[in-house]
């Protein structure tokens, strides 16, 4: 199998991935610039709790990429929001490539 690629990857994101609350709230861990393929249009999706939410960017990448819900990513703009939901699109047998597509706030 195949993975995305790179060339198709034209923007750069930070991710700070999702770790949990603490007493303080959310923490995040070690943020990482990636190569990503940004849309910013508004789209109707479900949330991690399956609840209907509207997500402003979407962001293609990599299929390893570590990105839970609530985490704090910084498109290309320059404007900070959060993931909504992260899907790892894998279709095995098929010569077709793999990516992870994260829904943004």
């Amino acid at each position: 199998m195949t993975a995305v690629p790179g060339w198709l990857l034209r923007h750069r994101v930070v991710i700070e991935p999702y770790r949990g609350d603490s007493a303080y709230g959310p923490t995040y861990g070690t943020a990482i610039e990636i190569s990503a393929l940004v849309s910013e249009k508004v789209r109707t999706v479900r949330d991690k709790e399956g609840r209907e939410v509207t997500s402003t960017a979407q962001i293609i990448a990599f299929p390893d990429l570590d990105c839970p819900a609530e985490s704090r990513i910084t498109l290309p703009t320059g404007r900070i929001t959060r993931a909504l939901t992260a899907a790892h699109h894998t279709a095995p047998g098929l010569p077709v490539p793999q990516s992870t597509e994260v829904m943004c706030e």
